[in-house]
């Protein structure tokens, strides 16, 4: 088990933490190992229907240790530093093409590589004193962990270009504004409004909310024709869950539905 990212399953809710406070949670090569593995976890684990995904002691993740950067580093080939680094990156991917929900629970700071692992769920919930800010040119980097492919899809190449060359420092309310965050709470709410997010969708029709999130990746990258066949073909294998049986029942009874992820 490693202590630098705590998984916690209730309820169909993975919760992980990364656990390294005393940093404002910098990546290390012990918590990247730890990450991936807890993303690979929540991505095969059947009993995992959605993810919660925050950092401890009140800031989410201010990317690389840039400290330890600078201390410097036992000196190894080009080759070995690049497919460590793309060995640690696969956490971004993983999260986000899993068939399960991810929420991310920003505070404090979203910085770099941890705003790339932020950007690669699929909701963002932040408080409002949330610092949130590309990071990487300010430090002499590109990018890394899938930052300019995500932020250029969800805000579009101008923009991204803006956030990633100026590295401006948002508000998390400035985010919400150009539809960075998904939502925005006050500090003393972030906890509980991040798991009644995330829960609510650990409670919902799972096999549906796979789908969805499938429908959307594909048409990042998939021709028109592609992506009608893959709803079609998504929508009619959620006509035969057991979700949606009872969701027309539910709906018939004037009730609300209690779904299984079946």
């Amino acid at each position: 088990m490693n202590d630098m990212v705590l998984q916690k399953l209730e309820g169909g809710l993975l919760t992980i933490t990364m656990n390294r406070p005393e940093r404002k949670n910098a990546l290390n090569p012990d918590m990247v190992r730890g990450l991936v593995e807890a993303a690979r976890r929540a991505a095969d684990d059947p009993e995992v229907r959605a993810v919660l995904f925050k950092g401890a002691g009140g800031s989410f993740c201010v990317g690389g240790d840039v400290k330890s950067m600078a201390e410097g580093r036992a000196p190894l080939p080009f080759e070995q530093k690049l497919a460590n680094l793309r060995r640690g990156m696969e956490v971004s991917r993983i999260l986000h093409q899993m068939p399960k929900p991810v929420v991310a629970q920003l505070d404090g700071a979203a910085a770099g590589a941890g705003l790339s692992m932020a950007l690669s769920c699929d909701l963002r919930i932040a408080s409002e004193s949330c610092k949130i800010t590309t990071a990487f040119a300010k430090v002499g980097f590109s990018g890394d962990y899938g930052g300019t492919y995500f932020l250029t899809q969800l805000l579009g190449s101008a923009r991204a270009r803006e956030l990633y060359l100026m590295s401006p420092v948002l508000t998390a309310r400035e985010a919400h504004a150009i539809g960075m965050v998904t939502r925005v709470v006050p500090d003393a709410e972030i906890d509980a409004a991040a798991h009644e997010l995330a829960m609510s969708l650990a409670q919902g029709p799972s096999i549906a909310l796979g789908f969805i999130k499938r429908n959307i990746n594909n048409a990042e990258h998939l021709a028109l024709e592609d992506c009608f066949d893959g709803e079609a073909i998504h929508h009619t294998r959620c006509g035969d869950t057991e979700d949606h049986k009872e969701a027309a029942k539910a709906f018939v009874e004037k009730r609300k539905p209690t779904f299984k992820g079946a």
